[in-house]
């Protein structure tokens, strides 16, 4: 991000705290298709997505007395939209299991392992969150915000080599976790 987008994602975030709506209706019309991108590209659920943006986007409302401003408003929300997300897809998997018709939902076998294995998620994030900063943020950037090795690389002014070796390195750790701890 440039420095003049950097400065407008500053100021539309004390636009949005001081309960100005022209500003949230911009950060929608400017982040809505992407989250509902993140969401679909995980979930495989148009129905999924489409709840996700708009709960987000009720919880950036909600929320906005507490938003951070040293931190890029994009950041923040698809950090509320994984969040939003996680607990549609439990509210699913509850509602699956009470209803019995895993059938008539659109959900792969995958993403309910993934639905039962919150745990196993919750260790790896504690683990992600042992590793240094500039690591952590590149594989955060990856995988929570669903952004290329190029954008990472030119977001942070660091070679398209290094983020590849930050992610390899958290995979790497990641897999040596799962096989020392868990298993």
């Amino acid at each position: 991000m440039d420095n003049f987008a950097a400065l407008m994602d500053k100021n539309i975030i004390s636009e949005i705290k001081s309960e100005n709506v022209a500003a949230f209706n911009g950060a929608y019309a400017c982040y809505h298709r992407q989250i509902y991108g993140f969401v679909l590209k995980k979930t495989q659920s148009d129905y999924i997505a489409t709840e996700v943006v708009q709960l987000c986007f009720i919880r950036l409302w909600e929320k906005r007395s507490t938003l951070n401003e040293t931190l890029d408003l994009d950041i923040q929300l698809f950090g509320m939209a994984r969040q939003v997300m996680i607990d549609e897809l439990r509210r699913e998997s509850i509602r699956l299991k009470y209803n019995n018709k895993s059938a008539q939902y659109p959900f792969t076998d995958n993403l309910m392992k993934m639905i039962e294995s919150k745990d196993l998620l919750k260790r790896f994030e504690q683990e992600i969150e042992t590793m240094p900063p500039m690591r952590k943020m590149v594989f955060n950037l990856s995988r929570d915000n669903g952004m290329s090795y190029a954008e990472i690389a030119e977001m942070l002014g660091i070679s398209t080599r290094t983020v590849e070796s930050h992610i390899g390195k958290v995979l790497s750790r990641l897999k040596h976790y799962m096989f020392t701890v868990l298993l």
